[in-house]
């Protein structure tokens, strides 16, 4: 018995009674909302399958990293390395991609463009290593893996004090700060989330509410409301490209503009119908605000970091860098550095508006192939 009489019509819960009422309603409500939780699409998606997502893509960039090689222009005779004996030269060689040239300027200018991660020349007794700012995760292993290689010719020839000695030089301007790197990358993101994100949410809501309905039979025609769409995308992304800039040249942070800063106005609008076109093919199938969220975010986070506008991606596989060439987000993001940071002139940006341009022409098609003006 749980209970016992206390006065006619009154039951008196014990104390064991009370605490198996307690462990029974905590059960049920434990399974219901489990149960909630599994049948809740969204809720499943984000707590694990996307948290998953990202150790995927994290286990795939940085599984190889360890031997990953950096490539370098050894710029003429550097005896520090064209004396080491044939073993040590073999150890090198697994970590180092060496290409020689006799034309500094060159070397420095292609260490400049990214093209690779250091130059390195030696002058008299000392070894220079020439890197860029713009890629400092290289430019340290590059400089660790050379300072070491001078470190050991000091120990075999073991002179006192050390005969040669290392040099580092930094090939842009060393008052520039990291920002000049950070600004490009983030604002190609923030422009990319915004455009996908406004595509895609306000497709799915105007459908749910039958507003698009209302639209198909109003005297307005379908390319102005498509032509609404893309001017307010354009200047909210130009917007953001202002604030951005705006932000990042207070004094604290030091942005400095190269002469080309103007290149970045058209990039960021053909970045812009790029992922409009994503958003509205994301839209396109899917119902709810929710879902098209989802979807959203499972695009184009995992296009951030693959694109390397949060990290430079040279240490990744090079199967992932093939991927990462075909990705509209990696080449905004170039785009963005080459112009506004590089120095490089319109002509050196022409690819990369026209790959974002094709992409926004081809996934814009497949959109409008798509296409439904309700759920029905």
């Amino acid at each position: 018995m749980t209970s016992k009489l206390d006065t006619p019509g009154r039951s008196v819960r014990t104390p064991a009674g009370a605490r198996e009422a307690t462990v029974a309603g905590l059960g049920s409500l434990s399974r219901a909302m489990a149960l909630g939780f599994v049948r809740d699409r969204t809720a499943m998606f984000f707590t694990i399958l996307f948290p998953l997502m990202f150790l995927v893509i994290f286990g795939l960039l940085f599984r190889d990293s360890g031997t990953s090689r950096s490539e370098i222009i050894q710029v003429g005779p550097v005896p520090v390395l064209d004396a080491l004996p044939a073993e040590a030269r073999a150890g090198v060689d697994e970590v180092l991609d060496i290409e020689q040239s006799d034309d500094l300027d060159a070397a420095l200018e292609k260490v400049r463009t990214g093209d690779v991660d250091a130059a390195v020349e030696q002058r008299g007794n000392t070894v220079v290593v020439h890197y860029s700012a713009a890629d400092p995760v290289s430019a340290s292993t590059v400089q660790a893996i050379l300072r070491e290689i001078v470190q050991a010719a000091n120990l075999a020839a073991n002179p006192t004090p050390p005969r040669f000695t290392f040099e580092a030089q930094q090939v842009e301007d060393a008052s520039l700060k990291p920002i000049q790197y950070l600004t490009p990358g983030l604002l190609g993101w923030a422009v990319a989330t915004g455009a996908m994100f406004g595509a895609a949410l306000t497709l799915v809501t105007w459908r749910q509410k039958k507003i698009l309905r209302r639209l198909r039979l109003s005297p307005v025609s379908t390319p102005i409301v498509s032509g609404a769409r893309i001017g307010v995308s354009i200047v909210i992304a130009l917007v953001q490209g202002a604030i951005f800039v705006a932000v990042a040249s207070l004094p604290v942070f030091g942005l400095r503009l190269s002469a080309y800063w103007w290149m970045a106005i058209p990039l960021l609008i053909a970045g812009t119908l790029a992922f409009l076109a994503i958003g509205q093919l994301a839209g396109s199938f899917t119902k709810t605000p929710e879902a098209a969220s989802a979807v959203a975010n499972l695009i184009v986070l995992p296009m951030a970091f693959l694109s390397g506008a949060f990290f430079p991606l040279q240490n990744a596989p090079s199967w992932l860098n093939t991927i990462s060439s075909v990705l509209p987000l990696r080449h905004l993001v170039d785009g963005l550095l080459d112009v506004m940071v590089r120095g490089q002139g319109p002509a050196a940006v022409l690819p990369e508006l026209g790959i974002l341009l094709g992409f926004a022409v081809v996934v814009g098609a497949i959109a409008v192939a798509l296409f439904r003006w309700d759920d029905a």
